[in-house]
């Protein structure tokens, strides 16, 4: 796989996805490139609450006003990048009303945008996709839940397929506005909405038990909403970490909710992680959360921060437009990371073999450095990634590799994987990991551990191409209890790749607890 070639894609058109939800309209905008993957260029979110007076009955003027001012700020967005299609889908609220169609004309007269209003199937179909294209799933299902203002989408299924879709009408909004709980809320009306759940949730609990999982994966706003609060609630910092593919384990969410659930009004305000303009309606979404747990015996929570505007998106490239590639394109890991290679102009020969030279190290002292068979996937990606930098600036271009892996947004990966592989690129060169640079001295110690011993593969593998002609063409390890002997076939002199692992050799002797010596065979 590694050693194909990725010919740099060109970019085909813009396209504008809009969700207009009961509660926010979000619009993101991405740029389709010539090999059927998208990169994100913008985004917006408005909070409209639309059914402020309730769904299904009519909008408001007020609410009309609300939602058209967000468009018209949406549609300045969308024109100041050119764009070529606008996709706008509406879901409860404008299903629903019953001057839904008027808004939606109106939104055709006064702003220029034509709108959809889509059937809950397909929002579940399309929240599906965007999991599957921004999760690394597996072969088991998981249940996928987006719970919105007036609908909640279920979906059960894997990475390639779906066995069960379902929109249900016990979104936040909707059973706030149904049974208009004290505050703060009482025991009783927990158990009144929690019995609705139950009678609702049937059709739920018969698909689970044909295709059981203990996992959600959660999307968008109220689930993102829970997953901040429950992040700042462990002492994470919201502002700056990762939310793609974080993750908490029902004893956790149970604990904060016995808690939260206490709240009034005034107190739910001061949570850190909450929008303020949720504070009104997050409660019935935390009783569906744990209701879900209670009830069907979900262990974890894990969290997509793509859900229906993606969905928007690679449906249209599946079925209108391109289509998307299959293969390793469908794993959400290696797509995301070749496409930020593709974005930075990546030396694709270089960084090619270096990675196959560091696998080999790799597989050869994997026991030796006790590493697992999934850091070798980290330390792949790393090794492909380990000079992007140079599209900021030669200089420092290992920081800037850093910087770059950190901020990019790499789908599929927790956290911590993508610190890993960002400080193993940024170690390939210059300093090794150093208790003085802050960002690695902030990592947990195993972390840190694990990313001197993949550092210290990736500096010879990088030094075994110095020349950056792919000299080396095969190499060996031999270990014993004083040194590691790493025999290389080069095509020509072999001088400068010794010279180059060499001089970049000490971290792995020092992790190895072995002198490293470079042979040519």
């Amino acid at each position: 796989m590694i050693g194909l070639s990725i010919n740099k894609p060109s970019s085909l058109k813009k396209i504008a996805a809009i969700d207009l939800g009961t509660n926010s309209f979000h619009v993101v905008v991405v740029e389709i490139m010539s090999d059927g993957s998208f990169r994100r260029i913008d985004d917006l979110k408005e909070m409209v609450v639309l059914a402020k007076e309730g769904i299904g009955r009519r909008l408001s003027p007020e609410a009309i006003n609300r939602g058209l001012s967000a468009l018209h700020k949406i549609k300045i967005l969308c024109d100041s990048y050119q764009v070529d299609e606008i996709l706008a889908y509406a879901t409860s609220a404008i299903r629903e009303a019953e001057n839904g169609g008027e808004f939606i004309q109106r939104s055709i007269d006064d702003v220029g945008i034509k709108i959809r209003a889509i059937p809950g199937s397909m929002e579940a179909e399309l929240i599906g996709y965007a999991v599957q294209h921004g999760l690394r799933l597996e072969d088991k299902p998981v249940l996928m839940v987006d719970i919105g203002g007036g609908s909640v989408e279920f979906i059960l299924g894997n990475k390639d397929e779906f066995h069960f879709l379902k929109s249900l009408k016990i979104g936040v909004s909707r059973m706030t506005d149904q049974f208009n709980p004290d505050d703060p809320i009482s025991e009783e009306q927990i158990d009144q909405i929690k019995a609705y759940y139950k009678q609702s949730l049937l059709s739920v609990q018969e698909a689970l038990s044909q295709w059981p999982t203990e996992h959600i994966i959660g999307s968008s706003g109220t689930m993102q909403n829970i997953a901040l609060m429950m992040a700042a609630d462990q002492g994470l910092d919201i502002e700056s970490f990762t939310l793609n593919e974080w993750s908490f384990s029902s004893k956790d969410f149970k604990r904060f909710y016995n808690s939260f659930i206490k709240l009034d009004r005034i107190e739910r305000q001061g949570i850190p992680g909450l929008d303020e303009k949720r504070v009104d309606f997050i409660n019935t979404g935390m009783i569906l959360v744990r209701y879900l747990m209670d009830e069907f015996g979900l262990k974890s929570v894990r969290i997509s921060t793509q859900a229906l505007r993606e969905g928007m998106i690679i449906r249209y490239l599946k079925k209108e437009f391109i289509g998307l590639p299959g293969g390793a394109a469908s794993d959400p890991r290696r797509r995301s990371v070749f496409e930020l290679l593709r974005k930075c102009n990546w030396h694709e020969q270089h960084s090619t073999q270096v990675t196959n030279l560091a696998l080999k190290l790799f597989d050869a002292l994997k026991d030796s450095l006790k590493l697992r068979a999934e850091d070798r996937e980290l330390l792949e990606y790393a090794s492909l990634m380990h000079d992007i930098g140079y599209h900021i600036s030669h200089s420092k271009h290992h920081k800037h590799a850093l910087y770059l892996i950190l901020n990019a947004d790499l789908k599929g990966f927790k956290e911590e994987e993508i610190a890993i592989m960002g400080h193993v690129a940024r170690y390939h060169r210059r300093s090794t990991p150093k208790k003085r640079h802050e960002e690695f001295a902030a990592l947990p110690k195993d972390i840190r551990k694990k990313i001197m011993r993949l550092s210290g593969l990736l500096r010879v593998a990088d030094g075994l191409d110095r020349s950056h002609y792919q000299n080396v063409h095969d190499l060996r390890v031999e270990l014993d209890s004083k040194t590691c002997a790493i025999y290389i076939q080069t095509i020509d002199e072999p001088s400068l790749e010794i010279w180059g692992a060499m001089r970049k050799s000490y971290l792995l002797s020092e992790v190895l607890k072995r002198k490293v010596k470079i042979v040519a065979m």
